[in-house]
């Protein structure tokens, strides 16, 4: 293709522009740029600038204590050292940011922020080599070289050495750089790096797949700004050399077949979708239609069979790794935000590609849901999983060795209003619906669209259309699924109550009639200034159930009102328990809008029952209480406490408050530094097996063949003559396996001594492991484990009797 002037073609190139979809193939629909959309409303307006003004900073400052900002210096050789970070892609984060703050600088002009970017592109282009190979870890020249990388470049790319997935996220953050600021500084960095891998990668030469997808995208923008078909082919290479027969193929990578033989989500949840959005880009740029028919069947198996009703996507911590159809446990749920995130890029694109609101309706679960709740309300706390249940033992965290979520939210949050509108020819797509003015170039004329609304927690939005001169163009309205009645596309999910108030329209004041095309009811006419479109969508409350082949969610409901998902969560409810609520299937629920709760929030109440244990009986104490439900994306931000998504409403679904017990009265302490695995021991929850991870445990993985140890001290002295443990054993493909040996020890006169076992100590998976003692009087008890010569071991509960 012929080498554009870049600056020339800067005003076209900007995403959302129709005029960049006549300069070449590229997607039939394109989205209006963020640039071009002003957000105004009180949901989405103070979450972009907590964003901006705290979470970037933030970031930023931690990519300079962490070391991440040195990794560059000391490749470039300007500071003495080699030791480097934790992990090979670290470099990842520092590029992630400047993309997140220059989508900001192109909202809001910041000459510091500027300032401290040229700044920190002057440190990356130093580290970089004259041929434009840019990996501070082998740069470095360590002398001791990171495992991961291999002894000469590229060596382990389709293994862990995220060479390619470093120069993907450079790639981005030199497009949105060179966007916001028209400098070509980074640009020209990502450039000299992506002519050296088109010199070394393809059919012929380096016949390598990238181990961790996103190079893929990056290339495609790439392709974009620069008009250089060799990087559009050069990401073509990268999907189309994946597949069986290398040492490194296999689900976890997604190149077990060749991608259009792949109509099945599997393995590492992020590194799919990443593919997925990059297969769409590829596919709507060369016109490759079987990679269309691969990623439609796998958003059909995503969709029916392996999404969590918070759009989230990931069920196991194993692998980071989408499970098998229907296995969707929620205390156990990974659901990763940049998976959240790299769902949201592959739904968009899906849409771009055909036009159909189903994606854009799982696009909208995602990011109010399972994308949001990865960030504190502050902006500054984190989650990396985001679980649909906890014990309490899920808090969010100031920082991650890999922080990969953290830096991926702050690239994310500014570019978000770049989702609301979409165009295609003079037909205009209204996707989401937030207070914002937009202004759109269509082919027949200029149009500002201004919505108001109180969006999501009120149904009415008005839209103000203001073409610049009278003229005839279609408005595409998404109508939601939830608004028909049906949660999401699909039928994982369906709503218990399927009757639904009708969604009205009304243009100037009248209702009008309109077509229903793909999901969006679509008014075409001659508008004028002033025209006015209002919108009520239906903000019933929907009790939602879940396939019944989804076993963790049988006899229980979620709760959805509009976009929102709901959750149970403990500083709500009495006695800050929830696992042992129950709420009837029929029971009237109130919203309730409280301003002064979690930033002004609409909550639920409802009637509902609870159940707790007590000592010596089989029979359970019931009680009546007011059911609280926050929304979802907001818990966990007053502190640890037990919550859950899916609120039983068959009493055999909930989990009785346990009775206190001399173990659940206890402090522990225990050879294990993570202090938020202690509640295992004594949570009195029943594991299924000793592989359970819906139920908490305790591990010392990655330790093996050591002696380590577990301590209850007791609220006071007890006789004791008995003990049960479950151990943790996620055999064959975990690192843990039930110990070698284990004993019981008593505390007497400050010293630690053996009991004297009248039966054997018992060693197997999947039961309690019991002891028989004689009869002592003591303050404390110690667990002594002597771990496998080859594997941890671990803890499900530690029962003193």
């Amino acid at each position: 293709m012929k080498q554009f002037n870049i600056k020339l073609l800067l005003p076209f190139l900007l995403a959302g522009s129709s005029a960049a979809a006549q300069l070449k193939k590229d997607y039939p629909i394109q989205p209006v740029a963020f640039t071009q959309v002003h957000v105004s409303d009180s949901f989405w307006a103070p979450k972009i600038r907590v964003n901006a003004d705290v979470t970037i900073p933030y970031t930023l400052e931690q990519c300079r204590k962490t070391g991440r900002i040195d990794n560059f210096k000391r490749a470039a050789h300007t500071i003495p050292g080699d030791k480097m970070t934790e992990y090979t892609f670290d470099d990842t984060d520092l590029y992630k940011v400047i993309e997140g703050a220059s989508y900001g600088l192109q909202v809001k002009k910041n000459p510091e922020l500027e300032h401290y970017l040229d700044t920190l592109i002057a440190i990356i282009g130093a580290a970089q080599e004259k041929d434009g190979y840019l990996y501070t870890f082998r740069t470095v020249n360590s002398s001791t070289p990171h495992p991961w990388m291999g002894t000469k470049r590229w060596e382990m790319e389709e293994d862990l050495s995220h060479e390619l997935y470093n120069s993907g996220h450079l790639f981005e953050a030199a497009v949105a750089h060179y966007q916001a600021t028209g400098k070509r500084t980074l640009l020209d960095i990502a450039i000299k790096n992506a002519d050296l891998l088109v010199k070394t990668f393809g059919f012929g030469k380096e016949e390598k797949f990238p181990g961790h997808q996103i190079v893929e995208t990056g290339l495609t923008k790439m392709y974009r700004v620069t008009g250089k078909k060799e990087y559009l082919d050069l990401a073509k290479f990268f999907l189309d050399v994946r597949g069986p027969g290398k040492p490194n193929s296999g689900e976890y990578n997604q190149s077990y077949k060749k991608v259009t033989d792949q109509h099945e989500a599997v393995g590492h949840a992020v590194r799919a979708t990443y593919m997925y959005t990059g297969m769409a880009d590829v596919a709507a740029l060369t016109g490759d239609q079987q990679y269309l028919h691969a990623i439609d069947d796998i958003w059909d198996n995503v969709v029916e069979k392996k999404l969590y009703i918070t759009g989230g996507i990931g069920a196991t911590g194993n692998g980071e790794a989408f499970g098998q159809n229907y296995e969707l446990p929620n205390m156990s749920a990974y659901a990763e935000t940049c998976a959240a995130i790299a769902n949201v890029y592959w739904n968009s694109r899906m849409f771009l590609l055909h036009g159909d609101s189903k994606y854009i309706d799982i696009l909208e679960r995602t990011l109010y849901n399972g994308l949001l709740s990865g960030v504190s309300l502050s902006g500054d706390r984190f989650f990396y999983p985001n679980p649909l249940a906890s014990m309490g033992q899920h808090q969010r965290s100031a920082w991650f060795g890999c922080a990969c979520c953290i830096s991926n939210m702050t690239r994310f949050l500014p570019s978000m209003p770049g989702y609301v509108y979409a165009q295609d020819k003079n037909n205009l797509y209204v996707n989401l619906f937030v207070g914002s003015t937009a202004d759109i170039k269509l082919p027949a004329t200029k149009v500002t669209l201004t919505q108001k609304t109180n969006y999501p927690w009120g149904g009415k939005v008005d839209m103000t259309v203001t073409p610049a001169k009278a003229a005839a163009f279609a408005v595409h309205i998404r109508i939601p699924e939830w608004a028909k009645g049906q949660p999401l596309p699909g039928n994982l999910y369906y709503d218990k109550d399927s009757s639904k108030t009708p969604v009205t329209i009304t243009l100037n004041g009248k209702p009008v009639k309109y077509t229903l095309v793909k999901g969006y009811a679509v008014l075409e006419r001659a508008w004028k200034a002033g025209d006015k479109i209002s919108i009520n969508f239906p903000m019933e409350v929907q009790k939602v159930l879940a396939n019944s082949n989804v076993k963790d969610d049988k006899n229980r409901f979620a709760l959805e009102r509009g976009p929102i998902m709901y959750c149970l969560e403990g500083p709500d409810n009495k006695d800050a328990t929830v696992q042992n609520i129950v709420v009837d299937k029929n029971a009237v629920i109130n919203a309730v809008y409280k301003q002064d709760m979690l930033n002004g929030v609409t909550i639920l109440q409802m009637p509902g029952t609870s159940a707790s244990r007590q000592l010596n009986s089989d029979a359970l104490i019931n009680s009546e209480q007011t059911v609280t439900a926050i929304p979802y994306y907001t818990w966990a931000n007053r502190g640890p406490s037990e919550m859950t998504v899916w609120i039983p409403y068959e009493s055999s679904a909930a989990r009785p408050k346990p009775a206190p017990s001399i173990a659940s009265k206890s402090t522990i302490s225990a050879s294990v530094p993570n202090k938020r695995m202690y509640m295992a021991l004594n949570d009195q929850y029943e594991p299924q097996d000793s592989k359970d991870n819906s139920a908490l445990y305790m591990h010392w993985w990655p330790k093996k063949n050591t002696l380590e140890w577990v301590q209850y001290d007791f609220d006071q002295a007890y006789t004791v003559s008995s003990s049960q443990v479950y151990w943790y054993d996620d055999g064959p493909f975990g690192g843990c396996r039930i110990p070698l040996s284990w004993r019981i020890l008593y505390k007497k006169d400050n010293e630690w001594v053996p009991v004297k076992n009248t039966t054997p100590y018992e060693i197997a998976k999947d039961k309690y492991n019991s002891v028989q003692f004689e009869p002592v009087n003591t303050t404390a008890l110690k667990l002594e484990i002597q771990l496998p010569e080859e594997n941890a071991s671990g803890i499900h509960e530690w029962i003193v009797k």
